[in-house]
């Protein structure tokens, strides 16, 4: 067994010649040093044959199944001097099944029965916010929604619009200065058969440049429903009725008040347009989606919102949808037509004393002015700018509001948690100093307030982790930890009594601090009763948390809650650095807290927001703004509908006494635009958020 043979020997006595030299390359080395080090003590079962070309296995078997056991004589055999030799081979593995003998069953609750070495900590690398599959599942919905419409909306452009719009907007001066001048009686008689011609040319320009509107209309009809461009539409029609009678009686149309209404319809689907551009072009971009769902009676009965990974189906799916106050306008528009058609009737009866043909002008005449009268042209914007602007607005910070079913779930009383990150992210805290009293090495007083933070799920845990890593610092467990309102907190580690927290805190407690040891904003440490360490921190304003927080803190039934434990997050600490007002922040008990943190959403609640970025403003400014939208379309329904309203009783009274030589254009044109300028003033208030 001791007699040695080289590879020539083994290939003669197995009678083929021997192989060719082949010249091992360092890399085949290495491969061949690994392969022959994955050698496992169980794959000691296989037989080896050496052949010049390759090396084959034999199928191998389970070593730790009872009912099958190795022969060492085989074994021995096998391994003889004709095929490799192997010292030991007899020893090592009677130990194996002697240890596979021993060895107790597995049980879930075993432990190790020592210590782990204490050596240089390494941190746990962090992981992606979105696993690469993930990420990639979003692109594929992205690309299959918001960037598909995108560049459907892309190709559909802005441009024609705003061509329609330019033009739209000089026949409306035209028309206007045509209409002042033959109400200022500057149009002399010859010239004014050719001023009504060109009106009335105006108003088939103005009806041309608006076609899309008019055919939306019509098709709305069709649908069994009723728009304000379906209003348009039908008013479209009376006035060029009405226009053909001008031309015979020689009376200026009602052109310029048609033509700004044409022009508000245009302009509106042009916001439309470009809100939807916007949205999906912040959503086509999105890595993330970082949504805000609503949880009923999350605290003192009120609405919270809380925080969810969104989906793209939930803004696909409801970013179109109408909102109750175009809605309201719709309803009021169809009630609208039939009064006026209503009043239209009456001035005819009236006039048929007058003549049959005389009546039906007279009645095609009121109606068009009462259809213009019934409705302000500004009506068209009332909805579509606002939420033009907060686009505007929401885009730069990569936020969109999922429909008018977010809009309204995110109005009323409702509370929105704040973390320690919201309002003051990794970046913005810095530790400039420590200071360390008495006997305690610095490294064990660092270690015990590392553990104290990490217990607390504090904020500043990371911080301190960092730095006690860079020392090859101990880690410890904090146990029965107890918090204070007064900005601190109480633990057990390693034995000792451990408080944390401000100056004021460890004087209560009966902690002998140093008048040169009082900093405004510094974590001081005592162990065992005595001062022990404090740690300077610096605590950065960064802009989308100031900007958060006062947005927050300017609307009414809106309160951030702060769920984190950091006791240095206190009312005096929040209102001197960010300017946090107590009546709009809350700042509940620690077990409160607790439970607030573990409150989950539910699992088919609505995404009301959605946004791409990082930060507290992307969410904060969705929030507000949506309620800002939901104001403004309010009270731009309302002052829309009692300006129609006001409109069509005007219209009744004068038809009522007779005075119907009032019904001019010029009266038509100064009462659209007397409603324009309150009307796009509340427009004006998204702006504001």
């Amino acid at each position: 067994m001791d007699e040695k043979f080289n590879l020539d020997d083994i290939m003669k006595e197995f009678g083929e010649e021997p192989a060719e030299e082949v010249q091992i390359q360092p890399e085949e080395q290495l491969e061949d040093t690994k392969r022959m080090d994955s050698v496992q003590p169980e794959d000691l079962g296989q037989t080896l044959r050496i052949d010049a070309v390759q090396i084959e296995e034999e199928p191998q078997w389970d070593m730790q199944d009872e009912t099958r056991r190795i022969d060492l004589e085989e074994i021995e055999q096998a391994v003889s001097g004709d095929t490799i030799r192997m010292e030991g081979l007899r020893e090592e593995i009677e130990k194996m099944e002697q240890a596979e003998e021993d060895e107790e069953p597995f049980s879930e609750e075993w432990e190790p029965d020592y210590e782990q070495p204490m050596g240089e900590y390494v941190p746990p690398q962090p992981i992606a916010f979105r696993p690469r599959s993930r990420l990639t599942e979003l692109k594929q919905k992205l690309i299959a929604g918001p960037e598909k419409r995108f560049y459907e909306l892309s190709e559909q452009g802005v441009g024609k619009l705003q061509a329609a719009i330019f033009f739209s907007v000089l026949v409306v001066l035209i028309a206007a200065v045509s209409t002042v001048m033959y109400a200022a009686g500057m149009v002399h008689e010859n010239r004014l058969r050719l001023m009504v011609f060109s009106q009335f040319l105006a108003l088939l320009v103005s009806g041309l440049l608006g076609s899309f509107q008019l055919i939306e209309g019509f098709a709305d009809m069709g649908k069994k429903k009723f728009s304000l461009n379906s209003l348009l539409a039908v008013t479209f029609l009376v006035c060029c009725v009405d226009g053909v009678f001008c031309l015979s009686q020689v009376r200026v149309p009602c052109c310029a008040a048609f033509s700004l209404t044409m022009t508000m319809s245009l302009l509106g689907t042009y916001h439309r347009r470009s809100t939807e551009m916007s949205q999906m072009n912040t959503m086509r971009k999105a890595i993330r989606l970082d949504g805000l769902v609503p949880y009923e009676d999350y605290l003192d009965g009120a609405k919270g919102l809380l925080r969810k990974e969104g989906q793209v189906e939930d803004f696909m799916d409801r970013y179109a949808e109408m909102g109750k106050p175009e809605k309201r306008l719709n309803r009021y528009s169809l009630i609208a037509m039939c009064i006026a058609f209503a009043v239209g009737i009456a001035a005819a009866v009236l006039q048929v004393s007058n003549g049959a043909m005389n009546a039906v002008i007279t009645g095609v005449q009121v109606t068009a002015v009462s259809l213009l009268a019934a409705v302000p042209a500004t009506s068209f914007i009332s909805q579509s700018r606002p939420a033009a602007l907060l686009e505007r607005r929401l885009a730069k910070l990569g936020t969109v509001i999922c429909g008018w079913q977010g809009v309204e779930g995110l109005c009323g009383e409702v509370m929105f948690p704040l973390t320690f990150n919201d309002l003051y992210p990794v970046e913005a805290v810095r530790l400039n100093g420590m200071k360390f009293y008495g006997q305690r090495e610095p490294e064990q007083v660092l270690a015990y307030a590392t553990a104290v933070l990490a217990a607390e799920d504090s904020g500043l845990a990371p911080l301190f982790t960092h730095v006690l890593d860079m020392h090859n610092g101990r880690h410890y467990t904090a146990y029965e930890l107890e918090h204070f309102m007064d900005g601190g907190v109480r633990a057990t580690v390693d034995g000792c009594d451990v408080m944390l927290g401000s100056s004021v805190f460890l004087k209560n407690m009966g902690v002998e601090v140093p008048n040169s040891a009082k900093l405004p904003y510094a974590v001081y440490v005592a162990v065992s009763g005595e001062l022990a360490g404090l740690f300077a921190v610096s605590y950065e304003k960064t802009r989308s948390a100031l900007a958060g927080v006062t947005t927050l803190g300017a609307y009414r039934k809106l309160y951030g809650t702060l769920i984190s434990h950091d006791f240095m997050l206190t009312s005096d600490f929040l209102q001197s650095k960010l300017g946090m007002k107590p009546k709009r922040f809350i700042l509940p008990e620690h077990d409160i807290r607790e439970q607030l943190q573990q409150t989950e959403p539910e699992e088919n609640a609505p995404v009301l927001l959605m946004t791409t970025s990082l930060g507290l403003a992307p969410l904060a400014y969705g929030v507000t703004g949506a309620r800002m939208l939901r104001t403004t379309c309010r009270w731009g329904a309302v002052l829309h509908i009692v300006g129609g309203a006001v409109g069509l009783a005007i219209m009744a009274c004068l038809v009522a006494l007779g005075a119907l030589d009032l019904l001019t254009p010029f009266n038509m044109f100064l009462y659209q635009l007397v409603w324009l300028i309150p009307a796009v003033l509340i427009t004006e208030w998204t702006r504001l958020i």
